[in-house]
């Protein structure tokens, strides 16, 4: 075992054989907060920051939103460190930082840390320290429960780990509330419930980088025509959580009538994928629910935020009567 190996990363790893000066720009830095989960994590977060009931102040709720912004980066930048061996071996993640030897592990291990105790202690004394909590389980639960236990262990790994993507709007409402409630449990499910099939229609087409270092993501140990049946099982039963929004009075009639239309939707490709099952066709479908995905979460989550959004707007002192 190598003084290397010992000091910028776990033993054995490839990537800690990489380059050790500080050579790292900005712009690999933030590559390895994972921007686009990243931005993903602020969307959410804002909704639930939005939706939840009370108030912020303008400057502090601007400071939660980039506490959770940081925290998520921060989670992404350990995943990073401690899955270099394998990202260095898989097509869509061999040009990340590390493997490339532009930042070494031990870089990206200090500056995770440091963003990660930074963002927690930062969002407790702007916000409250429930929302902190929150963000300290989430770092942690990606860190030590999805990224070091489940994702090379067993292919229940997306499902599990999938709570972590799911805290944003939990946490951006307890940054309001500073409690956590069935409607902000509601935007967690929803999230929780989209990972698997989102997961594993990427899953489908890349099925051959996971194979190749071992990660045991379901197409892998269960088949892709399983993969396909669990698809099926959980869109469906996505369809009925996207719904309680608006049955419990977070969400208005147009966002019901959206997530009607869009889980149908998301229901059609997901019974596509289902009967598809060779040659090219198979991995089309597969990357259009994937794409697919991405636009209907995003979707459900503008349309209550507009509808949150218009209702604050409408409850604000505007004319010179109301302000009296």
């Amino acid at each position: 075992m190598s003084d290397t190996s010992l000091e910028y990363g776990k033993p054995g790893d490839a990537a800690a054989t990489g380059a050790l000066g500080h050579t790292g720009s900005v712009s690999d830095y933030f590559e390895l907060l994972k921007p686009r989960v990243m931005s993903l994590v602020i969307f959410t977060a804002l909704v639930g920051l939005v939706a939840a009931p009370g108030s912020l102040h303008p400057f502090l709720a601007f400071a939660a939103l980039l506490c959770i912004a940081v925290g998520a980066g921060s989670a992404g930048a350990l995943n990073m460190w401690y899955d270099a061996d394998i990202d260095s071996e898989m097509q869509r993640t061999a040009k990340r930082p590390i493997p490339t030897g532009r930042i070494t592990p031990g870089e990206a291990l200090g500056f995770g840390a440091t963003l990660a105790l930074g963002s927690i202690a930062t969002l407790g004394l702007a916000a409250n320290w429930t929302a902190a909590l929150l963000l300290a389980i989430t770092i942690g639960f990606y860190l030590f429960v999805y990224t070091m236990w489940l994702k090379r262990r067993t292919p229940q790994n997306i499902v599990i780990g999938g709570a972590a993507g799911a805290f944003p709007p939990m946490i951006g409402w307890a940054a309001v509330t500073g409690t956590v409630s069935l409607e902000s449990i509601v935007l967690f499910l929803i999230i929780f419930m989209w990972t698997p099939p989102h997961f594993w229609a990427l899953a489908l087409y890349r099925s051959r980088d996971y194979e190749r270092v071992g990660v045991p993501m379901l197409p892998v140990v269960a088949g892709a025509d399983e993969t396909r049946r669990q698809i099926l099982i959980y869109s469906l039963a996505l369809f009925p959580v996207t719904l309680l929004p608006a049955m419990l009075g977070t969400a208005g009639e147009v966002y019901g009538g959206v997530a009607v239309l869009l889980g149908l939707a998301f229901i059609v490709l997901a019974w596509r994928v289902f009967r598809v099952r060779t040659g090219g066709e198979a991995d089309r479908v597969a990357r259009q629910l994937f794409g697919f995905s991405i636009f209907y979460l995003f979707s459900l989550f503008a349309v209550l935020l507009m509808e949150q959004g218009a209702g604050l707007f409408v409850a604000l002192p505007w004319n010179g009567a109301a302000a009296l």
